[in-house]
């Protein structure tokens, strides 16, 4: 029962829906009617996705103002083989939150000398499984969903970082990565008031970037949920599309977002029927391989090391996509 009020109530935040659905209708709007379901849904996500991601943020860089990347650097660097790569990949839910501002963290990394694949498993899981995705998947899809959600994006990053450090490839890493010379820095110790300022200056810093495509993702989330056929998104998304979640990653792909951003368009997708899996797929793919980040990532690897990274995201991310509808009875 705690956990109930706690999942609907302070994660879910459906109090709020309830309350902006009578203030609108005392305004004189249906909210049964697409105008006034929209405008709904529009604020009620704008405002909690809002209120959820200054607190995530404020608390993650917090937690992160220990983890400078010299710092970061250091302790992977205590670790070999595959618990090299467990480590990067835990490291990852504690940095940026979106692929193309990890990939400066990436080239810093295999700058230091770290293993090639020790970089990647962290490349993969920093914009694919940051805490914060942890939290607001557990607003929408509930703690199974996003439990797992987490456990299998870490699987992909240690795995992809593993099959890639066995595949020998530093060969196609840019050379002036390879040949920098780096410096080691010790990290300052900070006092607590200066990690709050840090912190502070974090969650204003990143609300500002993502804060346009949590407004362009609400804003396509309200006309999915209130203007397109059901009929429509169960056809291409649902269980009767066998294609569906390759076809969710596929359109994943060009997207520029973070996960913040995703997140209402999975959420009205949820509500018109598209399968778990499908929207899964859809939002690692979005969040992991953007074509903006590919294009930043093409700067520091040559391209036979970026296709191969690139087709071992996209096999996983399906893989996880087909697990999750097999299995969707489990957790919905």
């Amino acid at each position: 029962m705690i956990w109930d009020f706690i999942q609907n109530q302070v994660l879910a935040m459906k109090w709020l829906n309830g309350l902006l659905g009578n203030l609108i209708t005392s305004l004189g709007l249906d909210i049964e009617t697409k105008i006034g379901g929209s405008v709904q849904f529009f604020l009620y996500d704008v405002i909690k996705i809002t209120i959820l991601l200054c607190v995530l943020i404020f608390g993650i860089s917090y937690i992160q103002s220990y983890f400078p990347p010299e710092r970061s650097k250091k302790i992977m660097g205590r670790f070999h083989g595959i618990w090299a790569n467990c480590i990067a990949a835990l490291l990852g839910t504690v940095t940026p939150f979106c692929s193309c501002s990890s990939i400066p963290l990436f080239i810093g990394f295999t700058s230091a000398g770290l293993p090639l694949g020790v970089t990647f498993s962290f490349l993969i899981s920093s914009p694919m499984v940051d805490l914060g995705s942890l939290i607001l998947l557990m607003s929408i899809f509930g703690t199974k969903v996003a439990v797992v959600y987490v456990v299998v994006g870490l699987v992909i990053a240690v795995i992809g970082g593993s099959l890639i450090e066995k595949l020998h490839m530093e060969e196609y890493v840019e050379d002036f990565i390879r040949n920098a010379s780096t410096i080691d820095i010790d990290s300052p110790t900070l006092t607590k008031r200066e990690r709050m300022t840090y912190a502070k200056e974090q969650m204003t810093s990143t609300f500002k970037k993502v804060l346009p495509y949590i407004l362009i993702g609400v804003g396509i989330g309200a006309l999915i949920h209130n203007w397109v056929p059901q009929s429509w998104v169960e056809m291409i998304l649902g269980s009767n599309n066998p294609f569906g979640v390759v076809l969710a990653t596929m359109i994943g792909v060009p997207m520029y977002a973070d996960i913040f951003g995703t997140i209402p368009v999975a959420e009205a997708l949820l509500y018109k029927g598209a399968q778990l899996g499908t929207i899964l797929a859809f939002m690692m793919a979005v969040t992991t391989l953007s074509l903006p980040s590919m294009i930043m990532l093409r700067k520091a690897i040559k391209p036979k090391l970026l296709g191969t990274f690139i087709a071992i995201c996209t096999i996983g991310i399906i893989s996880v996509g087909y697990l999750f509808n097999g299995f969707e009875f489990l957790f919905m």
